[in-house]
């Protein structure tokens, strides 16, 4: 009777603690959800205006290229052209594209591409809450702002699919056009180089989906918090073992919404059980491990190789072809930030003027290679240690632009405009008569001084070649530093 009742208690001490933690659980749910939905909003809807938007620009690039190769080929062989062209190709691509725009729901048995986890459980989680609107009880959230949420996460997911689906069409359409150029001994070059382009397109869209799936798997801290607390509810690992996209999948395997696994089909246990049957000695499991790890390392190398030559293959049938990731990004995302000073001395180690400036580069290629525009302020210190006296010396607008010749050493050059007088007035700037030409070229070099606000560091000589025509003449060698942010 004793050892009854003591076990009756510590079973409803466990369910004391459980329903505790299951509160406590709640409790920090309801805590900061708003945010939680505010950020997820901001994210999807900026992914799903840049999925669409760069869809259509690589769709009109692509059916401009396909019309230019059919004019090319029709000169070549009307009668055999009319077959590659029997379909209207820009309605197919116009009928992708309008897909994307318009579609809302993803249907889990026409998924394709790469599964994301992350992304699944953020949609399953958003699924929960609209199923138990009790754990957002504590907050301010409404049930129709759960509702909102999960059908503009749904829509984006809806979109990525559809855009896998249009590059699975691209890459069809691109393997149709490229065994019909092979009946041809002889392309004139003309013909080649578009279809190389349209490849090149091709490649550059997969890339650029690719990283908007990265974003979308990859959530910030907040909505992985958020997830994680909700993982720590079972109510919720058992939801998601039944309606995660995972789970549609593979609707039979344990924990996956059923208890059977998949008839005919070994599982890891059953496999590892077989091997160490067939192996004796102590250290069996250990051996297995090590060659287990060994194979996957194996593995792992084989398909980093294979990611190399392309997303998808996209980049395979293009000779010499070197990729420029800067393509995929936006133009705001290639602007490269900076400052850079420049001082001249007149005495032992103490500075006359101080050129402070700003500039802003736009990235051409990966190789660091760009032109931008910047300006600077010169800032005068007075005589010497004795006579210190601020002052404005100056300023100048700059053009550059960098070119790389080798390793971490760059050609540089640019135009500038220096105004070289004392000044106390703005006014005093607009005699454009006082603004001297400056022509400058030379060498630059990255070196490793990263630091926690600066992500390069520059250093440039330079020489100034109209320096000989300014009266008074101003010094020809020119030693700046630059800081990118």
């Amino acid at each position: 009777m004793r050892r009854a009742l003591l076990a009756i208690i510590a079973a409803l001490c466990l369910c004391h603690t459980a329903l505790a933690q299951d509160s406590s659980v709640v409790d920090k749910i309801g805590s900061f959800p708003d945010k939680f939905f505010r950020i997820l909003n901001k994210r999807t809807s900026s992914l799903e205006q840049k999925l669409t938007r760069q869809t259509e620009k690589y769709l009109q690039r692509l059916e401009k290229k396909e019309q230019k190769l059919k004019r090319q080929l029709y000169q070549l062989d009307s009668n055999k052209t009319k077959n590659l062209f029997l379909l209207n190709t820009d309605q197919r691509y116009a009928a992708y594209l309008q897909k994307i725009r318009s579609d809302t729901a993803l249907d889990p048995s026409s998924l394709r591409g790469t599964y994301m986890p992350n992304a699944d459980t953020i949609q399953g989680a958003l699924a929960f809450l609209k199923q138990n609107p009790s754990y957002l009880s504590g907050s301010n959230i409404l049930p129709g702002q759960v509702q909102e949420s999960m059908a503009k996460f749904n829509s984006l997911e809806a979109k990525m699919n559809d855009a896998d689906l249009l590059q699975q069409y691209i890459k069809e359409r691109k393997e149709q056009i490229k065994q019909y150029l092979l009946q041809f001994a002889q392309l004139p070059p003309g013909i080649r180089s578009i279809y190389n382009e349209y490849n090149q397109e091709f490649y550059y869209y997969t890339q650029q989906i690719k990283q908007y799936k990265d974003l979308l798997d990859d959530p910030d801290k907040l909505i992985k918090t958020t997830v994680a607390i909700l993982q720590k509810i079972p109510l919720f690992q058992s939801f998601m073992a039944k309606n995660s996209i995972l789970a549609s999948l593979f609707p039979n395997s344990p924990g996956m919404g059923g208890p059977q696994g998949i008839p005919g089909l070994q599982t890891r246990g059953s496999t590892s059980d077989m091997i160490l049957a067939q192996m004796s000695g102590p250290n069996a499991q250990q051996t297995v491990s090590n060659n287990m790890s060994s194979a996957q390392s194996e593995l792992d190398n084989i398909q980093n190789k294979v990611m190399n030559l392309g997303q998808g293959g996209a980049d395979v049938d293009i000779p010499n072809f070197s990729p420029n990731m800067q393509r995929t990004k936006t133009f705001f995302q290639r602007l490269e930030f900076g400052t850079n000073f420049q001082t001249l001395s007149s005495t032992y180690a103490f500075p006359t003027t101080t050129d402070i400036g700003l500039s802003v580069g736009y990235l051409l290629d990966d190789k660091g290679n760009d032109v931008g525009i910047g300006a600077s302020y010169k800032i005068g210190w007075g005589s010497d240690i004795n006579h210190i006296k601020v002052s404005s010396q100056g300023a100048s607008i700059r053009s550059f632009a960098d070119i790389k010749l080798k390793k971490s050493f760059y050609l540089s050059g640019g135009m500038e405009l220096n105004y070289q007088q004392p000044y106390y007035s703005l006014r005093k700037l607009e005699n454009l008569n006082s603004w001297h030409q400056s022509g400058l070229v030379g060498v630059s070099k990255i070196i490793s001084m990263k630091t926690k606000f600066f992500k390069k560091t520059k250093v440039q000589l330079l020489w100034d070649f109209l320096s000989y025509q300014q009266i008074p003449r101003t010094q020809p060698w020119i030693f700046r530093i630059n800081y990118s942010f």
